[in-house]
């Protein structure tokens, strides 16, 4: 754990993530060369929950990548916690995906075969962390979001709602520095939904943690301290949202 304490106290600055002069390019140098992102600059500062929206096509998921050191940059530069993710090779990504993020799809991303209490310790495998120690800090994430009880059940015996808590879990486990969570609720009913989103504020209020959310719903996104829309690879707008009323 001691690489992961090295890049938490890399933080002099309050922005946690600070994105200048994207742009993504596939294909490059060929005649069907696509670019997604055309300059996309964004800032957010520690302990700041914000979403990002935009239509189909709009380059959330590109974005997500990039932010999540899933992909690198065609052009610019990305800092995250201080580290440098356009510069970085695939072993740091790696390394830095699993010290720094903590990552929460809609598709959930649970390894069926596995309880969830498996699941929840797979980042801490990938981290070298011994057994007892994994097991103690699962059972404790499972605890926060009132899914101990069903440790021993593999993803095949939960419904969406509870799946998504072993998610979120999972997501935790590693004390991530951000949270970036791509349409959390979408696949889950409006009351489910709802408890789901109750949760992340709840770990925005009480733990400080910085959550980047992606979504389509613009009744989500007024829910958190600041939107960002993107359109065609571009941000085109920014605004207060509400928080959490």
């Amino acid at each position: 754990m001691k690489d992961k304490k090295n890049f938490l106290n890399n933080a002099a600055s309050s922005e946690i993530i600070d994105l200048s002069g994207i742009y993504k390019r596939y294909f490059e140098n060929r005649e069907n060369e696509l670019e997604v992102l055309h300059g996309v600059d964004l800032k957010v500062k520690r302990g700041e929950f914000i979403s990002i929206v935009g239509a189909s096509g709009s380059g959330k998921s590109t974005l997500m990548n990039i932010i999540g050191a899933l992909d690198r940059p065609s052009e610019g530069s990305y800092t995250l916690d201080g580290r440098d993710i356009a510069g970085a090779n695939d072993t740091e990504l790696s390394h830095i995906r699993n010290a720094l993020i903590g990552f929460v799809f809609q598709t959930y991303n649970l390894i069926p075969r596995m309880s969830a209490l498996r699941n929840v310790e797979l980042p801490l495998c990938y981290a070298g962390v011994k057994h007892e120690e994994r097991r103690r800090k699962a059972v404790e994430m499972l605890g926060l979001v009132d899914m101990k009880d069903r440790m021993e059940h593999n993803p095949d015996e939960l419904s969406g709602g509870q799946k998504q808590r072993v998610a979120i879990a999972r997501a935790l486990v590693n004390d991530p520095a951000i949270i970036l969570a791509d349409e959390p609720t979408g696949a889950l009913d409006s009351a489910t939904g709802r408890m789901i989103m109750d949760l992340f504020h709840s770990l925005h209020e009480e733990r400080g943690i910085t959550i980047v959310l992606i979504t389509h719903s613009p009744e989500l996104a007024e829910e958190t301290d600041r939107v960002i829309t993107l359109s065609d690879g571009l941000i085109i707008g920014e605004r207060k949202g509400r928080g959490h009323a």
